[in-house]
């Protein structure tokens, strides 16, 4: 016997295997959205999407967070037949007309209303430990921005008002407990959270819940928001998706999606800027865009107002370029280039640092 089969026959861990036949490692499932916008944000891939782990949308108060919680939801049903949503519910602000809006089956919906952090984790706990990989179940947490702890629920029921140390401490023991879970039985998991201005002369967005939920998290997405107006009247919004942490996403990119009220989530939002830079579609004046054929150079089709890009027609072809899928890729996703290669430090330039070390010292 092998030492490699030695050491797998020895473990005590009945999932224990060699890497390369691990049912962990390899292929994720992807649950793609109707957005490839948001795909992209997702996994850094037009045809890419939600992958199992805890993935977080946190920023302030109406900026759409939940409802890409429920697109994404509802794209994991549409996947799969069987599948079901398990959904915690602090804030009670998700009214079933929201459900309605994403086509959403509520009879496929398990609703658990929580109030306090240690109920969540109560319950998480006890449905992750009955699921088994091949359950098809995306869990929704909305949200942990305003939950409390039960010490504050107590204190305030027993008249204190004191400062409440345990709530982070709890938080991360959630996030601690829950995150192998999701990987091991291949689940996404996605949470609401708040975000809160820094202090200081330049002060940033922070997601709300101290570091454990920061840590734990394979994504984590804090969403800005601009109006979109038609004179003075306020038609809708531009939503800026912010890469704060991605396990497949270079950080710091942003992904524009706009939303307005009479349609809803622009289905082809965000692409325009994307093939704007990426060279696929060109603004030969002010207001008008023209694609490009990429390899001619030259500019085809006539020019189309803003608008009027938000089509099938205007977008197929270009998401069919594999010249574009491919910069996509290039653009966002993490690559092995973002690291620090092997064959790029040789032994000899270690022994120069030591040396250099050395001389120093001396």
């Amino acid at each position: 016997m092998s030492l490699i089969e030695k050491l797998k026959k020895n473990s005590t861990i009945k999932d224990t295997a060699i890497l390369n036949n691990s049912k962990f490692f390899g292929t994720k499932d992807l649950i793609q959205t109707a957005v490839p916008a948001l795909n992209v944000a997702l996994s850094g891939r037009l045809d890419g999407g939600l992958t199992p782990g805890l993935t977080v949308f946190a920023g302030p108060s109406k900026h759409f967070k939940t409802a890409f919680s429920l697109l994404l939801a509802k794209s994991y049903l549409d996947k799969y037949e069987d599948a079901v949503v398990l959904f915690y519910d602090s804030e009670f602000g998700t009214p079933q007309a929201y459900f309605d809006t994403f086509n959403i089956d509520t009879s496929r919906v398990v609703h658990t209303p929580i109030t306090d952090i240690e109920q969540l984790k109560h319950d998480v706990m006890q449905q992750m430990n009955g699921f088994e990989r091949g359950d098809h179940v995306i869990v929704v947490v909305d949200s942990v921005g305003n939950l409390a702890s039960k010490k504050e629920v107590d204190d305030a029921l027993d008249g204190k008002s004191v400062a409440d140390m345990t709530r982070a401490k709890q938080m991360k023991s959630l996030f601690r407990m829950v995150t192998p879970h999701l990987t091991i039985k291949d689940i996404p998991m996605v949470v609401v959270n708040h975000t809160y201005q820094e202090i200081g002369m330049f002060p940033k967005a922070v997601v709300s819940g101290g570091t454990g939920i920061y840590y734990s998290a394979d994504n984590i997405y804090i969403i800005g928001r601009q109006q979109e107006k038609t004179g003075s009247d306020v038609t809708g919004y531009n939503f800026i998706i912010n890469v704060e942490k991605s396990r497949f996403v270079r950080e710091k990119s942003k992904i524009p999606v706009e939303v307005s009220f009479e349609g809803g989530i622009a289905k082809w939002s965000g692409l325009l800027d994307m093939a704007l830079e990426s060279g696929h579609v060109i603004k030969p004046s002010n207001g008008w865009y023209q694609r490009v054929n990429t390899k001619t150079g030259e500019a085809i089709d006539p020019k189309s107002r803003r608008a009027d890009t938000y089509s099938k027609d205007f977008w197929l072809p270009i998401l069919q370029d594999d010249t574009f899928i491919d910069w996509i890729t290039k653009r966002y996703t993490i690559s092995s280039s973002d690291g620090i290669m092997a064959e790029e430090i040789s032994e000899e330039d270690i022994e120069n640092v030591y040396e250099e070390l050395e001389e120093i010292e001396d």
